[in-house]
């Protein structure tokens, strides 16, 4: 039999970290089974079920590579693939389960059955339907109804009767049907339950292997009981741990992003977010870490599966992005980083050929600095920002030292006789200047790259001065320029290096005339 797994979201909010580990876990194992992958959207809860979150969660599916062979947008031979559009199926057989008594009408109000189930657990019992509308009369029945009363479809649960789950990953696990109740398979406005609408579709889509959290778990010897009753044949279930945080407690917002959409938002790469979630409950005998598409689809088996749950480490995501950045071709980065540079306003929709040059020397010269993409912002503003700002601790620091000034219109009076800047020809400009003016390499190098960048750190001096050309270098340094002549009282009497031994002198700075 050719396997058959599904993933099932709820469009009731954006796809989570965990939902994806689901979907990845069941794309996985039927690409290594050479199987099929469906993807089934479970959209009944009429007041959360949104369309833009179908949207996001099919766009963000697509993006990551989990592309499925069956579901929206591809159709196939069991659809449809939307859990509004076969309501039609749920009624047909919850009303053959209500002609073989398997089931019966109930006409209890939801308020009236929160009642009840707050008095059990105040009582300390478990909070399950007393079975009331179980035994009621046909005229019973006919009287509620003539009063307007709309009833659910409730499921009659065999009393005294052991459920056994077969669990791939944790073997046997028994249920007591005593502890299940009667439970409603479809609601008054004839919606179906998450459990009786999960069941239909499963069988009725041939799924085979049930891989999902184990929060599920609770909710599979009801589906059992459907099955049976239903005359389908269950398919094998794998119900794998959790994902938690680092404090052991459910994954949720209070540990960090937990959307798909954040993560691809901030530019994390598709592959590093699929490569580290497979390692979230799944391991290799030999541990590797890294991972190609087929490696990943090969090696994938459930016997693999950890038991434990697992922890998500956003450190150690943002490490293997980063691990990913570092791998990835340079054209193919510049490409990358294009759209976060269009989103802060930094280049248009369309990207000239000198242009997109600088991208690509932009993005060769940051690629090891960039955890994530949207990291480009902050470590590049300055080449694209004429009014970059200066960090001030910088400029108190390092740019109104006595001999800057003096220093800095020398670099620039040697650059304008440059017929073009090159990294080659800056240093040895700069070099030049250092040993005549009798400073270390540093004194002459910072001050130039606190001008041209508003920081200490960053990509290599002569390469980044390339980059932005003479013209632009030249600029930046007479800003630099304008602004130390504005703050003269900072420049320790504005004495220089040219007037004594490096940094002797008293002489202020001549008024700018450039």
């Amino acid at each position: 039999m050719q396997a058959r797994v599904r993933f099932a979201p709820s469009p009731t909010g954006e796809l989570h970290i965990g939902g994806l580990r689901t979907a990845l876990f069941n794309w996985l194992f039927a690409r290594h089974n050479k199987g099929k992958f469906i993807l089934r959207i479970e959209n009944t809860d009429t007041l959360r079920s949104r369309e833009d979150f179908t949207k996001s969660i099919i766009d963000n599916l697509k993006w990551l590579g989990l592309i499925w062979d069956e579901g929206p947008q591809i159709g196939g031979e069991y659809g449809p693939y939307l859990q509004s559009e076969r309501l039609p199926v749920y009624k047909r057989l919850a009303d053959n389960l209500l002609k073989e008594e398997k089931a019966y009408f109930c006409y209890c109000l939801p308020e009236e059955l929160e009642q009840r189930k707050q008095k059990m657990q105040k009582a300390k019992l478990p909070p399950l339907y007393n079975g009331r509308c179980r035994y009621l009369s046909e005229k019973e029945r006919k009287s509620l109804e003539n009063e307007g009363m709309k009833p659910a479809v409730r499921f009659k649960v065999l009393q005294e009767c052991e459920l056994r789950v077969k669990d791939l990953l944790r073997g046997e696990v028994k249920f007591d049907s005593k502890t299940l109740g009667d439970f409603i398979i479809l609601k008054s406005d004839g919606t179906p339950t998450f459990n009786f609408a999960n069941v239909v579709d499963d069988a009725l889509m041939r799924i085979t292997h049930v891989i999902r959290g184990d929060d599920h778990l609770s909710n599979t010897p009801r589906q059992l009981l459907l099955y049976q009753s239903l005359g389908f044949k269950e398919p094998f279930y794998a119900h794998i741990p959790m994902i938690l945080g680092k404090d052991a407690s459910k994954l949720s917002k209070r540990h960090g992003a937990t959307s798909v959409s954040y993560y691809r938002k901030e530019g994390y790469l598709p592959w590093a977010l699929i490569n580290y979630l497979a390692l979230l409950g799944w391991s290799t005998v030999d541990s590797q870490q890294f991972f190609t598409r087929e490696e990943l689809i090969q090696k994938f088996t459930l016997d693999r599966v950890n038991k434990s749950p697992a922890i998500f480490d956003s450190q150690k995501l943002e490490w293997m992005n980063a691990e990913y950045i570092r791998k990835t071709n340079i054209h193919e980065l510049a490409e990358l980083v294009i759209p976060h540079l269009r989103e802060r306003g930094w280049v248009g929709e369309k990207i000239d050929a000198l242009t997109y040059k600088k991208i690509v020397r932009i993005s060769e010269l940051e690629k090891d600095r960039l955890r994530v993409l949207s990291d480009i912002i902050k470590l590049t503003d300055f080449f694209f920002e004429k009014d970059f700002p200066l960090d001030d601790k910088s400029v108190e620091k390092t740019l109104k030292k006595d001999y800057v000034y003096s220093l800095l219109k020398k670099i620039k009076h040697e650059i304008e006789k440059m017929d073009l800047l090159t990294q080659d020809g800056l240093e040895e400009i700069l070099r030049r200047l250092a040993e005549k003016l009798n400073l270390s390499t540093g004194k002459v190098f910072h001050p130039l790259r606190i001008a041209l960048t508003g920081r200490m750190t960053g990509p290599g001096l002569f390469e980044l001065a390339e980059v932005l050309g003479k013209e632009e270098v030249i600029r930046r340094i007479d800003r630099a320029l304008k602004l130390l002549i504005k703050e003269s009282g900072g420049l320790s009497n504005g004495r220089t290096p040219d007037s004594g031994s490096g940094s002797g002198g008293s002489s202020p700075p001549p008024p700018a005339t450039h």
